[in-house]
């Protein structure tokens, strides 16, 4: 029974993450000619440079807080010993 649970969970989970918000290629092309109307060809490189840079300093922190679970999982294992 929890196998079929997490199976199901897995795939709706993967199929809502294709479907972006619900949207189509329509509305996904419509958003960026906004997008584009809005800000301009020469501001949207640097709002994807900021974008780009937000994610990356997020994954940073995302694995600093995984290596240092890490450290004090190992830790716990020597200080057991």
């Amino acid at each position: 029974m929890r196998n079929n649970v997490y199976l199901c969970f897995n795939n709706s989970f993967h199929m809502s993450s294709l479907m972006f918000l619900g949207m189509g290629g329509q509305e996904i092309i419509i958003v960026a000619l906004i997008v584009l109307l809005l800000f301009g060809g020469k501001k949207i490189p640097e709002l994807m440079r900021g974008l780009g840079r937000g994610v990356r300093e997020f994954k940073d922190a995302k694995d600093g807080i995984r290596s240092e679970i890490e450290k004090g999982m190992n830790e716990d294992k020597t200080s057991e010993k």
